[in-house]
């Protein structure tokens, strides 16, 4: 047999023309199979066996009956179909969105709170998908969006940047946790005034929430002196379940944090914390990433 230019000796549609008559030992229901003509079916037939050099089949009662060599070359061809059968259910899930892999970051108010309900809608169902997950500081979570390391980003608020695509999930400001006997737990709200005077529990200046909380203290010309000062929103919030001042976090934290232990009041002057999801800048997202930002917006929607 001499090989076709350009081609493999054996096409592999003349294979799988083969396989099919194994299967269905007709011409007629492998031609069904196929989605092709019978007189295809018969051609691809005559011409695999002029390739070979020998018949595959002998016709008995209208069947085809493969023959030894039939047999022989079956066994060898089988498994290049079965891993076809592969690649192409798996072409299909990552179409569909129910295979892959996804990187996502989050700062720990969201990794803390939204993310985990929305992985685990997301993953459910998807069995063939895994997770690259972790939780980091804001400039991280940005930096490795914008530069590829990750394909989705959660943060809290965010100055303009020319280099992620960002979208406000949930429009939230921030509030102020106390326990249910302290003098402020009635309050309507708490301002910066109030928390100053009952003692409270602050958050780092390095962190963007810790800075906007420093600002508003300044705008309503009260002293920002913290009894103790934190970097996360979670731990804040038991500092001040432990009786330790009024803690000023994100309303998202505010939401999973025991209700029987901590009540939330608006805090003024208000600050805007809304969810954040940042994809990467002029890349459009895949199934996967689309997916898994429609769970971010269902989670945070459950979250108000």
């Amino acid at each position: 047999m001499s090989r076709v230019a350009g081609g493999p000796e054996l096409p592999l549609r003349l294979l799988e023309v083969f396989a099919a008559l194994m299967r269905e030992r007709t011409t007629v229901r492998a031609a069904e199979a196929l989605g092709v003509s019978q007189s295809s079916v018969s051609t691809a037939l005559a011409a695999l066996e002029e390739r070979l050099g020998f018949a595959l089949f002998q016709r008995r009662n209208r069947r085809l009956v493969p023959t030894a060599e039939a047999l022989s070359l079956h066994r060898e061809i089988e498994p290049v179909f079965i891993m076809l059968d592969g690649i192409e259910a798996r072409a299909r899930d990552l179409r569909s969105g129910s295979a892959g892999r996804l990187r996502v970051l989050a700062t720990p108010p969201l990794g803390h709170t939204v993310a985990p309900v929305a992985l685990k809608r997301f993953l459910d169902g998807r069995s063939q998908v895994s997770v690259d997950y972790d939780v980091r500081r804001a400039d991280s979570v940005i930096e490795a969006v914008a530069f590829g390391a990750a394909d989705v980003g959660l943060v809290l608020g965010m100055e303009n940047r020319a280099d992620v695509e960002a979208e406000v999930i949930e429009a939230a400001a921030m509030v102020a946790l106390a326990p249910p006997d302290h003098p402020l737990a009635d309050a309507p709200r708490v301002g910066a005034a109030d928390a100053a005077a009952a003692g409270f529990v602050g958050l780092h200046a390095g962190s963007r929430l810790g800075r906007l909380l420093r600002g508003a203290f300044v705008e309503a010309g009260a002293p920002y002196a913290p009894r103790v000062e934190v970097r996360y929103c979670h731990t804040a919030a038991v500092l001040a379940e432990a009786g330790l001042g009024v803690a000023v976090v994100d309303q998202f934290t505010a939401r999973f944090v025991d209700r029987r232990a901590l009540v939330a009041r608006p805090f003024l002057p208000a600050i805007s914390a809304p969810c954040m999801l940042l994809t990467r800048k002029e890349a459009p997202p895949s199934r996967l990433v689309a997916a898994f930002a429609e769970e971010v917006r269902r989670a945070a929607r459950d979250c108000r």
